[in-house]
């Protein structure tokens, strides 16, 4: 009896033991599973910190990037005649132009002398046009240069798009835009091979092309490159997105030029109205407005009415210029 007692206390004492060990094994097991997810849980806080951290030093290297180039852009505003004949993509030397222009001058001089137009106006006549027209002819030059470019530029930034895409490195793509392009995007492009080829980084090349043609358009695409070539990133997409923003902007232009048009033809008319009337009433009565040139208050009045009017179509000019 006295055996059996004891053996039934021993097992009770094992069993109770072994429920007292059994939870509190359970419980650290808990435990750890508990400190293991928290750890993992900061882990992914800090994951997530650092991309954030990541695409906000991003996003402020963008923007630097900008504001430093649209610093840039504006500082260059007012341009030489170098840079206008640079930009305008044409070859002559500064130097050339500017004896092409003086003979210019003198050969309307002597146009005006022949006409029978007095001396002096002839020279205020010629001395204005030897030095205006030509640099009209290169400002036509350079805005018709800049706007082929950006008809052809979300083209070839979507021909880089689809390179990058099928793992083609950006030089590469940038290659392909330099041979099946359009001018003046086909030169330019090449124009940055060149430079790289010379030594140049990806960074510095793509300035040159940001110095040729000065648009926001093409700072926006410089910049791109620039911060991938610095921070990494998904160059495709960012490409892809400024492709859609460039033809979004390219969409707006057309709008804008296309509800301004009334008010350009407008100006236009009222502009030539005064020149077209008095080339008619001369024909009709050449003695009419003889008095404006061969009399002193004539030719005052003359004077007057050009700079009046010269006055008026530059205003006119203003208001009908609307920039997106």
């Amino acid at each position: 009896m006295t055996t059996l007692l004891l053996v039934a206390l021993f097992v009770v004492t094992i069993g109770a033991a072994g429920f007292a060990l059994v939870p509190s094994a359970l419980g650290n097991k808990r435990a750890q599973q508990r400190m293991k997810a928290f750890r993992g849980d900061i882990r992914a806080n800090r994951r997530e910190a650092d991309a954030n951290r990541t695409r906000e030093d991003r996003r402020k290297s963008v923007q630097k990037a900008l504001k430093s180039q649209a610093d840039e852009l504006n500082a260059k505003k007012r341009l030489s005649l170098s840079d206008m004949i640079f930009q305008a993509g044409m070859t002559i030397k500064p130097a050339t132009f500017i004896r092409n222009s003086v003979i210019f001058g003198v050969g309307l001089f002597v146009v005006l002398i022949l006409a029978q137009v007095p001396f002096y106006f002839a020279g205020i006549f010629a001395l204005a046009g030897g030095y205006l027209l030509p640099r009209m002819f290169v400002s036509y030059r350079r805005k018709r240069y800049q706007d082929r470019f950006l008809d052809e530029l979300p083209n070839a930034i979507e021909a880089i798009v689809r390179g990058v895409k099928t793992g083609l490195p950006l030089n590469d793509s940038m290659r392909v835009v330099a041979k099946d392009t359009k001018e003046p995007v086909r030169s330019e492009f090449a124009r940055v091979l060149d430079q790289q080829s010379f030594g140049m980084s990806m960074t510095e090349a793509v300035q040159v092309l940001l110095d040729r043609v000065p648009l926001p358009e093409v700072n926006f695409f410089v910049v791109v490159i620039s911060v991938q070539q610095q921070a990494g990133g998904n160059l495709s997409e960012a490409l892809g997105n400024l492709a859609r923003v460039l033809r979004n902007r390219k969409k707006m232009k057309q709008k804008v030029k296309a509800m301004s048009s009334e008010a350009k033809a407008s100006a236009s008319i009222i502009g030539s109205l005064p020149i077209v009337v008095s080339i008619l009433v001369s024909l009709v009565s050449p003695s009419y407005l003889a008095p404006l040139f061969s009399t002193p208050v004539g030719n005052i009045c003359l004077g007057v009415g050009v700079v009046m009017m010269a006055t008026g179509v530059f205003v006119m000019n203003r208001m009908v210029q609307f920039e997106v």
